[in-house]
């Protein structure tokens, strides 16, 4: 069982036992109409007490269980594209871009990283705990230099996303931002991580807004050797 199934378990056993309590509370409020038809007010009253007991039972575990699948969403991932990286020549790459949906591109950089960055439209709270996930584009992939007076000198390479003339929601959001008033934050989100030879890497967005990058096993090993093997 895997930690996902994990998270899972704890908020669906509240939110039945939500429902349990919903249910409770209901045969209560019919048991005191009864009582109340019957003029037994004492006996009324006290399932009148029941009742009130059952609805706070079922607000307090449905708003545990909706707390619990906030936190659960909001680590949640979602896959963005996937790197494949060859060198050509020192601090010079050939990249094979992969999205989820298969399509591929190729890129060059130089430099000893690869540096990927995306924009980011969030949500506000209520819409991000319905499970309204964050919209990104993204913005650009470039090369980039471990030695900062490098970085400030040398030839620099560029990958722009976005396509000239698209229709793009995000600047929408900007120019209009009463059209989209459950907009929280429009922000960038960016990761790097070191080049080899051969190495292939996962690029993915969580539910935070958050760009991660992370390397395969392989590739993991190949970095923690000197020199990147």
């Amino acid at each position: 069982m895997d930690w996902s199934t994990l998270m899972h378990l704890p908020m669906t056993l509240l939110f039945v036992l939500a429902v349990v309590a919903l249910l409770f509370a209901l045969a209560q409020l019919v048991a005191m109409l009864q009582r109340r038809r019957e003029q037994r007010p004492v006996a009324a009253a006290g399932r009148l007490l029941l009742l009130l007991v059952g609805l706070g039972l079922t607000l307090l575990l449905a708003g545990a269980g909706l707390a619990l699948r906030g936190y659960r969403l909001l680590g949640e991932e979602r896959p963005v594209v996937e790197l494949d990286a060859r060198i050509l020549s020192p601090q010079r790459w050939a990249l094979t871009l992969t999205w989820p949906d298969g399509a591929t591109r190729q890129a060059q950089v130089v430099g000893d990283a690869f540096r990927i960055e995306a924009v980011v439209l969030k949500w506000k709270l209520p819409a991000l705990l319905a499970g309204v996930p964050p919209l990104y584009r993204l913005d650009r992939l470039d090369g980039r230099y471990d030695e900062a007076g490098q970085e400030a000198t040398a030839r620099r390479t560029v990958i722009d996303f976005k396509e000239a003339g698209a229709f793009d929601l995000l600047t929408l959001r900007k120019q209009y931002p009463e059209w989209l008033p459950e907009v929280d934050a429009v922000y960038g989100s960016g990761a790097f991580l070191p080049l080899v030879d051969q190495g292939h890497y996962s690029v993915s967005l969580m539910r935070t807004g958050a760009l991660v990058a992370r390397p395969d096993e392989a590739t993991a090993q190949r970095l923690a050797q000197p020199f990147g093997g």
